[in-house]
């Protein structure tokens, strides 16, 4: 791969778009070229499934869906996104949400326990079968549940879910095994980096936070 892809994950409410637009800045003050992505894709046809699933708007929710079924609706929203992705066409790709996400969300819910992993499942489906470039690095910006909760709140009205809360943030239970799946995928995959976001149950400040980042690209040898 001649771009260097970065995905920015995390718990629902753990700040991943404040970093997300602090990373291109700081990568476009430095002078390289950065595109960007985020998932799901809430406009796509299959991005809007996935957004009807996660409200319940069909009075199905994302929750009641087997594990599997689910991760096809959001790694097909991801395929049918890449169909115009270029190789070489910018220095930096970073994505909001990518197939991590995936695997640890459609492994965690309360529908899924006692059933098989899936999380290599999942990076097959997506990376093998899909063709889905696979990542430079995966940046996982850790955040206790209940400073999650409190940001999650803060978000105001979306158009996919309304002013409250989807079937995966409305569960602390979900959130909080969901940052435990991240952290052990992290000890197991070494293109995944943990970057601790809280102290004292509170936020960092966000600048600390994106020095942490910066720091890791330079220790990779990515800037």
């Amino acid at each position: 791969m001649k771009t260097k892809i970065i995905t920015i994950e995390g718990i629902d409410g753990s700040g991943k778009t404040v970093q997300f637009d602090l990373l291109s800045s700081k990568l476009e003050s430095m002078g390289y070229s950065v595109a960007k992505r985020a998932f799901p894709v809430y406009e796509s046809f299959f991005g809007s499934q996935v957004g009807r699933l996660l409200s319940g708007a069909d009075g199905i929710k994302a929750t009641d869906v087997d594990q599997k079924s689910m991760a096809l609706w959001f790694a097909l929203d991801r395929f049918d996104s890449f169909r115009d992705f270029s190789d070489g066409e910018a220095d930096f790709l970073l994505i909001n949400r990518y197939v991590l996400s995936n695997a640890v969300y459609q492994s965690i819910r309360d529908c899924d326990m006692g059933k098989p992993d899936i999380v290599d499942w999942v990076f097959e489906l997506e990376y093998e079968k899909l063709g889905l470039p696979r990542p430079t690095l995966n940046l996982f910006f850790d955040v206790d549940t209940d400073c999650a909760g409190r940001n999650v709140d803060k978000k105001g009205f979306r158009e996919y879910v309304g002013s409250g809360r989807d079937a995966y943030e409305s569960s602390i239970s979900i959130q909080q095994r969901a940052r435990n799946k991240y952290i052990g995928i992290a000890e197991r995959y070494d293109d995944v980096e943990i970057i601790p976001c809280t102290e004292n149950n509170a936020m960092r400040s966000p600048e600390s936070i994106s020095e942490n980042v910066m720091s890791i690209l330079r220790s990779r040898g990515l800037i």
